[in-house]
Order: C-alpha cells, then sequence, then structure tokens
C-alpha cells in the first residue's frame, strides 16, 4: 500500500487517466471530476472568497491539462503536482493583491498543532494562535497548512513543495516548536 492517501491500485488506476490524458485532452475530465473538490478547497481556505477560488482552481486545471504532456509519473498521487499549481496560483493571486494568504482554523487542527486538548482552546486563545501564525514566512505557513489543515502526510507536502519527506518533518517540529514559544509568550 502507498503511504498516500490512496492505495497502489488507485495509484495505478490514476496513471492510466493521466496516460490517456496525454494522448486525448478530453480524457482529462476523470482527473478533473476525482480532484476538483480537494483543490477548490484547498485554495478556498486560503482565500475565502467562493468566486475567486473558483477562479483559482478553474486556473489549476487549466494549467495541468496545458502541461499534462510534461507531466511525468513520478508513484505519487497526481494531486501533489494540483497543489503545487495551485499553491504557485494561490502565490500569485496574493503578489497581485498584495494581501497574506488566509487560513481558516479549527479547534481539533489547533490541538493537533500544539498537541493540547481541544477543550482548552478558548476564543481568546484561538486569536493568540491566529497571531502566531500570521508571523510565520510563506514557506513556513505552507508547510503547517500541508500538514495540519489540509491532512496530509509528510511524503506528500514535501512532494508538494519540492523537499524530501525528512526535510518536512524536521522542518515542521522546528516551526511548531517556534509556534508553541511564541504562543506561550503572548500569555496574559
Amino acid at each position: 500500500m502507498a503511504s498516500y492517501h490512496i492505495s497502489d491500485s488507485q495509484l495505478a488506476e490514476e496513471k492510466k487517466w493521466i496516460e490517456a490524458s496525454q494522448k486525448d485532452p478530453r480524457a482529462f475530465g476523470k482527473l478533473y471530476h476525482y480532484y476538483y473538490n480537494r483543490i477548490f478547497l484547498f485554495v478556498y481556505k486560503r482565500v475565502e472568497e467562493e468566486d475567486e477560488a473558483a477562479d483559482i482552481a478553474a486556473q489549476t486545471f487549466l494549467k495541468a491539462l496545458s502541461n499534462i504532456g510534461k507531466y511525468s509519473f513520478q508513484g505519487v498521487p497526481f494531486a501533489a503536482w494540483l497543489y503545487r499549481i495551485a499553491l504557485n496560483e494561490v502565490n500569485m493571486h496574493y503578489r497581485k493583491a498584495k494581501n497574506r494568504v488566509i487560513e481558516s482554523i479549527e479547534k481539533v487542527q489547533i490541538a493537533e498543532m500544539l498537541e493540547e486538548p481541544e477543550a482548552l482552546f478558548s476564543e481568546e486563545m484561538l486569536g493568540r494562535l491566529s497571531e502566531v501564525l500570521k508571523k510565520l514566512d510563506k514557506e513556513d505557513m505552507q508547510l503547517i497548512s500541508l500538514r495540519f489543515f489540509e491532512g496530509l502526510p509528510f511524503k506528500e507536502a514535501g512532494e508538494i513543495l519540492g523537499i524530501t519527506e525528512n526535510n518536512a518533518k524536521v522542518r515542521t517540529y522546528r516551526i511548531l516548536e517556534r509556534m508553541k514559544k511564541q504562543f506561550r509568550m503572548t500569555e496574559k
């Protein structure tokens, strides 16, 4: 079984869809339908405007379709490539708008990140954590987002960001340690 969200047989099926899409662009529809909701939600969590998220998701799939001939199957889910394109599109959106990426935060995700019981998080604590997250640089925020907000394994997050699985782990734990220190410093 693959260490991703999909089994080896699903990965093999996906490879067939990719190869068919490389021969006939109309076959790309299977990949589009399979991944659209995941990519849309990934984008929506970052822009929080439905119309903009739909536009960026559409642009992501348009770029993927335009470049499907260059895609080389590496034994990882096609989603890793789509997430990378989507992340680039979101970054381009914010460069144009000169805004900071917005992240939707849920108590469960915060509890997992900071290794604290979910019940301990008040609205004041959520606000403090939001401030800590805003201080992260873009690369750190992307890694934290992929790992905790998207729930991706380290290997897949690494693939999306172009780093190794081990590097993704090490960087994540270092970022979390810095976040915990900053979070504690904001206590009153």
